[in-house]
């Protein structure tokens, strides 16, 4: 069993698996989790990939801009609001890998880092999908983590696979 479930945001590629967590306790940003139980459904979202989370023990995040999972600081998660909602990026501390920032959907490929002001026609809102990405470019800069981009190929394919794993 899993303690904790944090998803990045909602939609079906990141969001897939979310029923056969909901015995752990959902860290979740408050518009996200509003827009994930909406009616009409919003935009994008498949109810059925995550509907039990909606009676899961949940730490909703209201009007929090970071939230260190642990206290420790090796677990911190990010409001990173504009793709979604509630898009919240998770930020690591690992001992030996270092710093890590795993975006979700922050960005979809590495070459719109040098070009942040484009963003995807799907994006919820293009403004914040904009502040966000300065914001968080600026977080990763200034404690020198190394960016992960879920949908970038390239990265995956250089990646550790089970049941090798990261320290």
């Amino acid at each position: 069993m899993f303690t904790y479930l944090g998803l990045s945001h909602y939609h079906g590629d990141h969001a897939a698996n979310a029923n056969a967590f909901a015995a752990s306790t959902w860290i979740v940003q408050e518009p996200e989790r509003t827009a994930m139980f909406s009616d009409p459904p919003i935009r994008m979202a498949t109810l059925s990939m995550y509907d039990k989370l909606k009676d899961s023990k949940t730490i909703v995040l209201r009007n929090i801009d970071e939230y260190d999972v642990f206290g420790d600081g090796t677990v911190v998660i990010k409001a990173s609001y504009g793709h979604t909602p509630g898009h919240q990026v998770l930020m690591l501390n690992l001992a030996t890998t270092g710093r890590l920032a795993l975006v979700g959907d922050l960005y979809h490929y590495p070459e719109e880092r040098t070009a942040r002001t484009i963003v995807p026609s799907f994006e919820y809102n293009r403004e914040q999908s904009i502040a966000t990405r300065n914001m968080i470019e600026d977080y990763v800069k200034k404690v020198n983590a190394r960016m992960w981009i879920e949908h970038d190929a390239a990265l995956h394919a250089k990646m550790k696979r089970s049941p090798a794993f990261y320290e």
